[in-house]
């Protein structure tokens, strides 16, 4: 049971470090769109400054007392994009070497670009006058920042970025505007409007937080459907995938009934002999797309291939109170199919299937990192054997005893073979024929 403990613990954590790794790529994602987005807001801020210079010189004169406050800007603006790119390429670097970003650079990088505004809204008041600057457009910018945060898909960093908008609003119309000192009405009108940008950073972070969640959500039924895709291959139709993302799969092995069918095409290693490896693999690929589908449409997955056979479970992984019956239906669906697939080929081939019904210990078994779903017992033993005495009897379909008696009315038609000596056995077992 220890051991058991500890190899479930070692998947779970493997599966966690998987679905923490593939969360932080979409956060670093995001991130990038935000930088880029702040890049684009510099260009567009450096370009309409330069567009009201050249139209309405007079009007940037009266706002910046002359071109040296606007050239200040412009540098201003210039580090701000330049130091946006620094990011957006740490950012990209350790998404290629799927490594997160370090918190303390995060807060910091969010001083930095929040402060950006104040510094503006400093270079304006002194060439404005503080009531002017605090009133026009400069104290607005902080929103964009606060709204850009959500991308964080952080609470604490986008809450980061309301405070200090907010604080520092706050703290430059208490330093530079003369109106705003205690019991005058103006410092409450810069109290509300500070608190309304903390407001908003919050609300980004509850967003950004719920926009997070719902990543690591769809991240996870990502993850739980590749788990399952791992596990049962290529060979288990949407709808099964689904019923076991919903039904989920045990780590552990559990006894159950289920019907094993071996199939088995014959001679086959002779008929290939004489063709080229394409015209094999093409010659398989047309035969085993017919049978899985049928499979597919009785409930059934193939659990292995085996060459040019494969092993298929009804019963397992999902359970089915008639898995015997699927079985029996889908092999005689499979004699027909096979039928005139031969029909329209210039290479027919002779199929061989044995089922059997019985308890399994059905599981996942292999490393931490890559399991495999797998059915062991004598069950599955006994359904191959089953499958390798149509050599001997020159049929196609037998079933055992147990598959016969699940059948009840449905297995009229099955005819008795005797008892028959099974190699690896030392009692004789009853065997049927179907079709």
């Amino acid at each position: 049971m220890a051991k058991f403990a500890s190899r479930k613990a070692r998947q779970h954590a493997v599966l966690s470090e998987d679905f923490e790794r593939e969360l932080t790529r979409e956060v670093l994602r995001t991130e990038l769109l935000r930088v880029r987005a702040l890049i684009a807001t510099g260009c567009v801020m450096t370009l309409f400054l330069t567009a009201m210079y050249l139209i309405a010189p007079a009007v940037v004169n009266r706002v910046w007392r002359g071109t040296e406050g606007l050239a200040e800007v412009y540098g201003l603006l210039v580090g701000f994009i330049l130091f946006e790119v620094w990011v957006h390429t740490q950012i990209r670097k350790n998404l290629r070497l799927d490594r997160d970003v370090p918190m303390v650079r995060r807060y910091i990088g969010t001083l930095i670009e929040t402060s950006v505004p104040t510094v503006i809204l400093i270079l304006q008041i002194r060439t404005m006058g503080a009531t002017q600057a605090l009133g026009f457009v400069v104290p607005l910018i902080y929103f964009i920042f606060v709204i850009l945060s959500t991308l964080r898909l952080d609470f604490w960093l986008s809450t980061f970025t309301g405070f200090v908008a907010a604080a520092e609003l706050l703290a430059i119309a208490l330093v530079y505007d003369p109106s705003s000192s205690i019991g005058e009405p103006q410092l409450y009108f810069h109290a509300v409007r500070s608190s309304i940008i903390l407001i908003c950073g919050v609300l980004a972070g509850a967003v950004g937080a719920q926009l997070r969640r719902q990543f690591a959500a769809s991240i996870a039924a990502a993850t739980a459907r590749d788990r399952v895709t791992n596990l049962f291959g290529q060979h288990v139709s949407p709808q099964v995938v689904e019923r076991l993302m919903m039904a989920g799969t045990r780590a552990s092995g559990d006894v159950r009934r289920v019907a094993v069918m071996f199939v088995d095409f014959r001679g086959f290693t002779a008929g290939a002999q004489s063709r080229t490896p394409q015209e094999v693999v093409d010659r398989l690929d047309g035969a085993f797309a017919v049978l899985v589908d049928i499979l597919d449409r009785h409930g059934g997955i193939v659990n292995k291939f085996l060459g040019d056979g494969f092993l298929a479970l009804f019963g397992a992984p999902l359970e089915a109170s008639d898995a015997a019956h699927r079985a029996v239906a889908a092999g005689r669906e499979i004699l027909r199919a096979m039928d005139r697939i031969n029909a329209e080929t210039s290479w027919p081939l002779r199929i061989g299937i044995g089922i059997h019904f019985g308890e399994v210990v059905a599981g996942n078994i292999g490393s931490p990192r890559r399991k495999e779903y797998t059915v062991i017992g004598d069950t599955v033993n006994f359904a191959s054997r089953l499958e390798a005495l149509n050599k001997a009897f020159g049929s196609q379909l037998l079933i055992s005893a147990s598959v016969r008696e699940a059948l009840g009315a449905d297995g009229s038609d099955a005819v008795a073979l005797g008892e028959v000596e099974v190699r690896g056995y030392e009692q004789k077992v009853p065997v049927f024929q179907l079709g």
